[in-house]
Parts: structure tokens; sequence; C-alpha cells
């Protein structure tokens, strides 16, 4: 039997947004997500992106989702892998662009726009907003005060129908 090998979460929440917001201008873009679908393949480049999105796609367990705006719905923001357990769903990757990545980001409220999507998803499968992963050691403080997330022990923490309704409000309004 194979070993499951965890992947702990290094994402980083910049700013909690209502959409997604340019750096320097300010301007906020409204946002879109979709389910990466096959067809999609070909707007992944793994030079691109930190993790394998492809093998991730070939996991018949997980959904895997793209942020866009909905000015622009060829350019993904950002990426999502979730996976519906039996109370809660579990965020197994989540990644923004390499052009919403460090100092010189393009976009700020990435993170935040797919971890609300999570708890969304979490919602409307009546798992009351739970949300569960696991985070590097180094960012478990980072999610408990940007997130309020709570630290379950070792790297796992969750989301808790409080934090995942007001994430929910803030991201999406109808």
């Amino acid at each position: 039997m194979k070993n499951k090998q965890y992947i702990e979460l290094d994402f980083i929440i910049d700013k909690l947004t209502n959409s997604i917001e340019n750096t320097l201008t300010g301007e906020v873009f409204d946002t879109v997500i979709y389910k990466l679908t096959h067809a999609d393949n070909r707007q992944i480049k793994k030079k691109d992106w930190q993790f394998d999105w492809h093998k991730e796609l070939k996991n018949e367990n997980r959904n895997v989702f793209k942020l866009t705006t909905t000015n622009n719905p060829t350019i993904i923001q950002g990426l999502l892998s979730i996976e519906e357990r039996q109370d809660h769903v579990f965020m197994h990757l989540l990644e923004s662009s390499k052009f919403n990545k460090g100092k010189n980001k393009v976009y700020l409220g990435v993170s935040g726009n797919l971890v609300a999507y999570a708890c969304k998803v979490s919602m409307d499968r009546g798992f009351e907003g739970f949300v569960a992963f696991d985070a590097k050691s180094a960012l478990i403080k980072h999610y408990q005060e940007s997130l309020h997330a709570t630290h379950l022990g070792g790297q796992r923490m969750y989301i808790n129908t409080n934090v995942a309704l007001k994430l929910i409000s803030q991201y999406f309004k109808s």
C-alpha cells in the first residue's frame, strides 16, 4: 500500500478583497471561478506553476478550479484543488499564477478568493463551510491571523462556519 503524501500549502493571503485588485492602480476586477477541464490543459504550462496541475486534474477524487477575471477568462489568475470528504472540503493545492506572486505581483486577493470559493463549495454541499488543509509550519500563524483558521495540530488547519460565512459574503455577493 502506498503512503499518502500530503503537501503542505504555502499560499500567502496578501489581502482579503472583494474580488482581485491591481497592485499598482487599485482597480478592482470582478472574478469568476470555473471547474478546470482536460480541455483547459493547454492553458497550463508546467514551467509557469510550482505544482503539477496536469497530475492533479487526473485525480478522480479531486476537483480543480481556475480563477479568472470576468473580462479575460483566458488568463488564469490562480488554481485550486479540493476534495469533498465525509463532512468537509479538503484543500489539496492552492496556487496563484506566477505573475501574482512576490513583491512584483499584478493582483492582490487571488488566494483569499480561492479559499472563499472552497468555503462556498463546502457550504453548498451541506458541510457548513468547513474546510481543512495542511499548512507549512512557518505559515500556521499567518493563516490564523489572515484567515482566522484554527490550528488543529501538526500541520492541519481548518476554517469553521463563522469564518467561512464571512469569506463567502466578502467574495460572493449573490
